[in-house]
């Protein structure tokens, strides 16, 4: 969310100005997809391959993850449009503080049903293949499921998505000039829209949301037929 480092590197700022500038976009997003009832949300936060960036960024971007999820907590917006708001990924390898604040606010909104939002931290789309396999697996081992009970719609109840009515995106937008996936919900994502924007994250504004819903907009989805 801070560019790919670019955005604050081609402005000769601390990588730190990224992170938060792009931490204020998504303030900015939620607005607009309020605006456009759009009913879910999910947002690349921090990838698992993250982690290998320097301790000091780490703990900069998770200090910056605090900081907004206590700001969701007493955001009227998430109550009164009845957010639910959740994080998929590996929550157990960020911050013990952060962890607790997660959970707070994942407990304050989790009666909401009109909009979704999920933060994916700490995730991989790999790894939540493996985590939905390895649960399969030992349920199978256990005998709380047959071999035959599996197949995609008990797969996708194991998903960290699984809370969400409809899991599949219909549009994944890239921004920074990357025309990749780097992992993002690699299993739902399987007949979603691609979009790819030159813009960095930080500079993403409304207008280019709305080019992005053109370009969808503009598509014949064939989902494989």
């Amino acid at each position: 969310m801070d560019g790919n480092r670019r955005w604050a590197s081609q402005k000769y700022l601390n990588p730190w100005l990224g992170h938060k500038k792009g931490a204020e976009t998504v303030e900015h997003l939620l607005d607009w997809c309020h605006k456009l009832d759009v009913k879910f949300v999910t947002l690349y936060a921090f990838s698992t391959e993250n982690f290998q960036r320097s301790p000091k960024e780490i703990g900069e971007i998770m200090q910056i993850a605090e900081e907004k999820f206590r700001d969701l907590l007493t955001n009227e917006r998430i109550y009164k449009n009845e957010v639910k708001v959740k994080v998929i990924g590996q929550v157990n390898l960020v911050p013990k503080k952060l962890q607790e604040l997660i959970a707070e606010v994942e407990k304050a909104t989790e009666k909401h049903s009109k909009q979704f939002l999920n933060f994916a931290i700490a995730y991989g789309g790999r790894t939540e293949i493996l985590d939905a396999t390895k649960t399969i697996a030992r349920k199978v081992k256990d005998g709380e499921l047959s071999i035959d009970e599996v197949d995609e719609k008990t797969f996708e109840k194991h998903l960290y998505t699984s809370h969400m009515p409809k899991q599949e995106p219909d549009l994944i937008v890239r921004t920074s000039g990357e025309e990749r996936l780097s992992g993002f919900l690699l299993w739902q994502s399987a007949y979603s829209e691609l979009c790819f924007l030159d813009v960095y994250w930080p500079d993403f504004r409304f207008i280019d949301l709305l080019r992005a819903i053109r370009t969808f907009q503009s598509r014949k989805r064939r989902f494989g037929s």
